[in-house]
């Protein structure tokens, strides 16, 4: 049900509305959380935009996700020019708080398809303990093509670890 390219508002390059494409993943009313997700599940989904068993991802969609093969359509996003194949992760709205002072940072770099946080820890850095904005963080700080060449590479080794969520 629904269209099998997903497209979302995220916030790009200085702040710009951004339309990010995907492959959907999800049932097509998705973004009803309280339709789908327990009381537990939502308190992890308000922190994280992630969530640990969530039942709105369909049988295809969890493998799209854990070969990160849903992301191709955002190589439409880097044609247009929107995004990078390599800067920090496009966000939404919600998330931009996280960042505190330092959100003209993130907003500084085009966002990417792959990035520094998805290669050192993917699931495992999360904005509650700020670890996630660290990653993020550092690789717009520190932006250079030996970082990306690592990051370009080490995306291989996560997509095939199969450690999307």
């Amino acid at each position: 049900e629904g269209s099998p390219i997903y497209r979302q508002q995220r916030v790009g390059y200085c702040g710009r509305p951004l339309n990010v494409f995907k492959l959907r993943t999800m049932v097509a009313d998705s973004d009803d959380v309280e339709k789908y997700l327990n009381p537990e599940q939502l308190e992890q989904w308000l922190y994280e935009r992630k969530v640990d068993g969530d039942p709105r991802i369909t049988k295809i969609g969890s493998f799209l996700r854990r070969t990160s093969l849903d992301e191709l359509p955002q190589f439409l996003n880097v044609l247009a020019g929107s995004m990078s194949v390599i800067g920090p992760r496009p966000v939404v709205q919600d998330e931009l708080a996280a960042y505190g002072d330092d959100v003209g940072v993130l907003l500084s770099v085009k966002p990417g398809i792959t990035g520094w946080w998805q290669v050192q820890a993917r699931n495992d850095a999360v904005y509650v303990d700020g670890s996630r904005q660290e990653l993020e963080l550092f690789y717009t700080r520190n932006a250079s093509f030996s970082l990306d060449a690592e990051v370009f590479f080490r995306t291989f080794k996560a997509m095939f670890g199969k450690t999307g969520r």
